[in-house]
């Protein structure tokens, strides 16, 4: 089916009408014939391009019970996304070829999004031995991405070597920065909060340590380096550091960590532990000025569902993370647009064309421009909802801004010019033959 878009502001400007057809962005201004393209009343609605989350948690193969690639692939066309990068932490975990490969065949035939697999950067995610990089590169899943996210990868030899290889491919590696020894035991942020409650601290130089030795040697080698969900005001200033001295470094910063400080932890609700911790007040503003200015390069999810065991029992015992897919573009939209931080093509550059450069996806995150993929999303920001986890696409009910009234609402995403979503609900996945 043909789609004509009426009267949406691409990117937060003028107006425009946008017909797209057969896949693509067919033609662009005032468009008064339709034909048979089904058409969408965009007045007041901001067009985006699709937008691509670098850090995205599906679960599948082996933790059906907390999200399958289906599931994972449906919240995210809730959330406007066209593309995601699923991370390796799977069981078993996506350090083959065989692996990443099931990984890309179940997000193509779910349909609903780009599903691009993240490789392991080590074999069990165990930080003994380099997985098999250039098999999984060279796979029909082609992956340029790896990460042992969840752990960092400790070992400096290691992380030399496999920043070496992947540079041979133009690939990258997105490091989970959290030295192992300075975190044990730890069970939420290290500071005043946390000696008040009694609970073992996670130090901010934990991150910013291995922030600063990797930016360090892949200066050394010359490759391509990518940080995971940036949570401290000394990373930015490192990252910062590291980018006006020309090394390949880009860096993300998840919509929690945008919003939300270390004090909801004195809930001692679980849906609020995740890792990295939840900072202080001064790291979150640290946060927004770095991807004002550009320090910190894209927004990813780090959407991480559970199932309801998992959370709904004490601190301690507790699994971390939250899910982001749903909510994060409402977030985005709070925390640095309606601050007047940013507008909305800056958003369309940290949520969608710099992170499709990073994972060197093609063709998403590409300009709204005649003859590109349509690969597209509509948002209300006019709009106001209040966060039901139960009303979720996602499996994972852990939302940290459950019940909180957030501002902006997508009403529709199209995939390879394949409307996923209309009005703000579900439409059909996109039929790919094999």
């Amino acid at each position: 089916m043909n789609y004509l878009i009426k009267q949406a502001s691409i990117l937060g400007g003028e107006p425009a009408d946008v017909l797209i057809a057969d896949g693509k962005i067919a033609q662009l201004g005032t468009i008064a014939d339709a034909g048979d393209a089904q058409v969408i009343d965009a007045t007041d609605l901001v067009l985006l391009p699709g937008l691509v989350d670098t850090h995205t948690h599906l679960r599948e193969p082996g933790r059906e019970d907390a999200e399958t690639v289906e599931t994972g692939s449906q919240a995210a066309a809730r959330g406007g996304y066209t593309a995601v990068h699923a991370m390796a932490n799977s069981t078993p975990v996506a350090d083959t070829a065989g692996v990443v490969e099931q990984v890309y065949e179940l997000g193509r035939k779910a349909g609903w999004v780009d599903v691009r697999p993240v490789g392991a950067v080590t074999v069990g995610l165990a930080g003994k031995q380099l997985s098999e990089i250039g098999a999984m590169a060279d796979s029909r899943a082609a992956v340029k991405m790896f990460s042992d996210d969840g752990i960092c990868v400790f070992d400096p030899l290691l992380m030399r070597r496999a920043l070496e290889y992947v540079k041979a491919f133009d690939g990258v590696i997105a490091q989970h920065a959290q030295e192992p020894r300075l975190t044990e035991g730890a069970q939420m942020n290290e500071g005043e909060v946390s000696s008040i409650l009694g609970m073992p601290g996670w130090p901010a130089v934990a991150e910013e340590s291995i922030i600063a030795r990797d930016v360090l040697l892949a200066e050394h080698v010359g490759a391509r380096l990518h940080i995971c969900h940036v949570s401290t005001a000394g990373s930015v200033e490192i990252i910062r550091w590291a980018k006006a001295r020309g090394i390949q470094v880009t860096a993300e910063v998840t919509p929690h960590h945008l919003l939300l400080t270390d004090e909801k932890v004195r809930t001692y609700d679980p849906v609020f532990k995740v890792n990295p911790p939840l900072r202080r007040e001064e790291d979150v503003m640290a946060l927004r000025a770095g991807v004002a200015d550009g320090t910190i390069d894209v927004i990813g999810t780090d959407h991480a569902p559970h199932p309801s065991e998992a959370k709904d029992c004490e601190w301690g015992a507790a699994a971390m993370g939250m899910t982001g897919l749903e909510t994060a573009l409402s977030i985005v939209q709070h925390t640095l647009v309606d601050t007047g931080l940013m507008g909305w093509a800056d958003v369309a550059r940290i949520t969608s064309e710099v992170p499709a450069q990073i994972g060197r996806v093609a063709d998403q995150g590409r300009p709204i421009a005649v003859g590109e993929p349509a690969n597209l999303t509509l948002v209300d920001p006019a709009a106001r909802w209040i966060v039901d986890p139960a009303a979720m696409a996602t499996k994972g009910r852990n939302s940290p801004f459950a019940g909180m009234e957030l501002p902006g609402l997508v009403r529709a995403t199209f995939f390879h010019g394949h409307a996923t979503v209309l009005n703000g609900q579900l439409a059909t996945p996109r039929s790919i033959n094999a």
